[in-house]
């Protein structure tokens, strides 16, 4: 039977035990992985960030070319698409993302990157694969190598997608708006994994059915106001007092009008105003983030926002030409779905594989990934899950158990993930679940 993440807490610091079930994958797998921790490296040291992994893209389809697979470059700006068509069968998608973060990496590792880049922010940045894109890469590798291996093992067509830009959350939309289920085969399942600085051994695969990642949006209100002198604020519409309470009143949204059983997030993470001590300005500028599940509560969320903006403009005194101006960033990442009873299903397999130890339900998170939009695009057709693998190394395991030392977390400088653990274990896992999906008929 499954566990909990509450049941299975005990368990954590244990080590991660080899079920004698397993097959021969393994074993190819460990053969590989020499190959696979090198080319890990090699993209740990060259991180690109989002639609700019052009040499990430190359070096990849390369490697897919040489496995066999039919690749099409550029899908989505940097995307790349490799088909691999075996035969009568279902169609099974896997997925990585590529693209790194404007982060100055500071794990000190032998192969840490050095590259630095430029973003539409304008300011030279350091990059670094934070998010652990890199580890995701090497696993999809070698999950089309045990795949284009065992080709008499399975009947179907395996699209294997490597996405861009998502840290943007546009990379997903960018393919599918190039064309990606029409100009290459729509598939019935879609899978991928997601690293984790989790407080499990590396190796856990975490799995969530129904919502398991947020919706994400993006809102900036600029708040009016009546400028003057800081010595007369009476003859003014002060815009920081209006944009203060505009905040404070924001937080009775997810309080007072969304359901306690509903998780919602409103967070105002930028506020600026003004520039010097005796002027009061006649605007602010405030920036939120926005997290929620469904689309009902999205819309209860992002309607509320607009009614408490207006409500206290209205309450300040404020003409109607000056009402706050709000603007939600188009396009959103949407939350992610994993498909109940086929996630269910995979964890299963996943249990038998690995064994229950490495196999937890974990809890959905606030976090967002725009692994969704492949299933949005038809959630009546495509099954699909994404899955997480923790790679949090033994020792920062034991520093949190003996001293609390805090985990990293996924986007820190400081995150160096035990990349062996996870690469072995994504591969092998999207290359069973393959497997699983698309048996070869009689056999």
């Amino acid at each position: 039977m499954l566990r909990s993440v509450s049941t299975s807490l005990a368990t954590l610091a244990l080590a991660i035990t080899t079920p004698a079930s397993a097959n021969d994958l393994r074993a190819d797998l460990q053969a590989d992985m020499p190959e696979l921790m090198e080319l890990y490296r090699d993209l740990h040291a060259n991180p690109e960030l989002s639609f700019e992994e052009h040499e990430t893209a190359a070096k990849l389809a390369k490697r897919m070319r040489a496995l066999g697979f039919e690749v099409t470059e550029g899908v989505g700006k940097t995307g790349v698409v490799s088909v691999m068509r075996n035969g009568e069968g279902p169609t099974v998608m896997l997925r990585a993302d590529m693209d790194g973060l404007p982060v100055v990496e500071q794990t000190g590792l032998p192969y840490a990157s050095t590259a630095t880049a430029t973003p539409e922010s304008g300011v030279t940045t350091g990059v670094m694969h934070a998010c652990g894109h890199d580890t995701h890469m090497a696993g999809f590798i070698g999950a089309a190598q045990l795949l284009a291996e065992r080709k008499d093992e399975w009947q179907g067509t395996l699209v294997m997608i490597l996405q861009p830009a998502e840290e943007l959350g546009l990379g997903a939309i960018a393919m599918i708006e190039d064309g990606l289920y029409t100009r290459f085969p729509k598939p019935d399942y879609a899978l991928a994994f997601h690293d984790a600085a989790a407080p499990a051994p590396a190796g856990t695969i975490g799995f969530t059915p129904g919502y398991a990642l947020a919706n994400v949006d993006s809102v900036d209100i600029t708040v009016k106001g009546i400028g003057g002198h800081g010595a007369y604020p009476h003859t003014t519409v002060d815009p920081v007092v209006l944009a203060s309470s505009i905040v404070m009143k924001l937080q009775t949204i997810v309080s007072r009008n969304s359901s306690p059983l509903d998780p919602a997030v409103i967070t105002v993470g930028s506020f600026h105003a003004g520039a010097k001590h005796n002027i009061i300005s006649d605007e602010a500028k405030l920036q939120l983030t926005v997290r929620s599940y469904s689309d009902e509560s999205r819309k209860l969320l992002l309607d509320g926002i607009e009614r408490v903006a207006r409500g206290e403009a209205i309450t300040a005194g404020l003409p109607e030409n000056l009402m706050p101006e709000i603007s939600i960033e188009d396009p959103y990442t949407p939350s992610t779905f994993n498909d109940v009873e086929f996630t269910k299903e995979r964890a299963a397999s996943f249990a038998e594989r690995f064994g229950e130890d490495r196999v937890v339900e974990w809890p959905a998170v606030m976090g967002g990934e725009d692994f969704s939009q492949f299933r949005r695009a038809d959630p009546d057709a495509i099954d699909s899950m994404i899955f997480w693998i923790s790679g949090t190394p033994d020792a920062m395991l034991t520093a949190l158990k003996e001293n609390g030392t805090p985990l990293p977390s996924l986007h820190s400088p400081f995150w160096a993930p035990d990349a062996e653990k996870v690469i072995a274990t994504g591969a092998e896992a999207l290359a069973s679940a393959a497997l699983d999906l698309m048996p070869r008929k009689g056999g």
